[in-house]
């Protein structure tokens, strides 16, 4: 295959499981979004409900961009809480490793189950043809997986590819390629579901995807940071604390990805395997740091007045 049709046959392909990953998010938001505000501004009372529910919503609607932005949303609108948003962003993290494990167990051939049932449902009654639109981007979100397997096979008899991707191996480099690639695709998901895809195909080494999916991390705080920009300093503060919990996790775990590695693939002989169970190690235990820091974060990027703004102030605009 010529590198030009290589490169738009991935490109499409990426673009077709961003297109499922939206979409899906969407109507599962769509179907239930009045719910999923009541209960999160139900279980932020106590940040580890926060945090359990965050990591939920995120394992349920396959997006921690999307759980992230709508938890700095409600910030702004004042449903919750700056402090009682943070367990949301910390669970958040923790969500996005379900995807990486249904990619490490090669389960996206059931997409075109899914994608016959939901399609079977939209003849239906109302109430199920609702269900059934999201049902169907689920199945479309790995059909399209599947799409991106095949379109990458190619890369495992190229030459220029493994070469470039062999630098991930050094953690710094790893991690500034899975940031920047999850600051262009605003989905960790798209990254870490890719990297596991080409470990699986044999295309770059464990050590390498592991520190891909370490940036990736950092990588998903843009989206947020970016929704931020017009709303609330409350809401300003929510984004800039799941930066740095973000951020403090790729800094503590740089030094530690070569004994991580060796830690995973002595537990795993699947490559695949050994990258999600990686991707969980790693925000399970930057979640465990964080939900111990929340509250001198929380002060430390300023007091919340009585509407749960810090600084006592719910003015929009620059902080300055």
């Amino acid at each position: 295959m010529a590198a030009f049709d290589l490169i738009f046959a991935v490109a499409s392909t990426v673009i077709l499981f961003l297109y499922g990953l939206s979409s899906f998010s969407r109507e599962i938001r769509d179907l239930g979004e009045a719910g999923l505000r009541r209960t999160l501004q139900a279980a932020t009372a106590n940040r580890m409900l926060g945090f359990a529910a965050g990591a939920g919503f995120t394992a349920i609607v396959q997006s921690s961009s999307a759980v992230t932005s709508l938890a700095v949303a409600l910030v702004d609108s004042g449903v919750i809480t700056f402090s009682n948003s943070l367990g949301i962003l910390v669970g958040a993290n923790v969500g996005t490793t379900a995807t990486a494990w249904l990619v490490s167990f090669r389960l996206t051939g059931i997409g075109p189950i899914f994608i016959v049932l939901g399609a079977l449902f939209g003849v239906l009654p109302s109430p199920l043809r609702v269900i059934g639109k999201a049902v169907f981007y689920f199945g479309f979100i790995f059909f399209a997986l599947d799409l991106v397997s095949n379109s990458l096979d190619p890369l495992k008899d190229s030459e220029r590819l493994p070469a470039m991707l062999a630098h991930a191996t050094n953690p710094i480099i790893g991690a500034l390629i899975g940031a920047v690639l999850t600051a262009v695709v605003q989905s960790s998901s798209v990254v870490t579901g890719l990297s596991i895809l080409l470990v699986q195909q044999g295309t770059i080494e464990t050590q390498a995807a592991v520190s891909i999916i370490v940036g990736a991390n950092l990588g998903s705080a843009a989206t947020a940071l970016i929704a931020s920009i017009p709303m609330s300093r409350a809401a300003k503060r929510s984004a800039q604390a799941n930066a740095i919990l973000n951020g403090g996790g790729v800094l503590l775990f740089l030094p530690l990805t070569y004994p991580l590695t060796e830690l995973v693939t002595s537990l795993s002989d699947n490559a695949g395997i050994s990258v999600a169970l990686a991707h969980l190690i790693f925000n399970l235990t930057v979640a465990a740091i964080a939900l111990a820091a929340l509250k001198p974060l929380g002060s430390w990027l300023g007091p919340e007045d009585a509407d749960g703004c810090p600084g006592g102030d719910r003015r929009r605009g620059d902080d300055g």
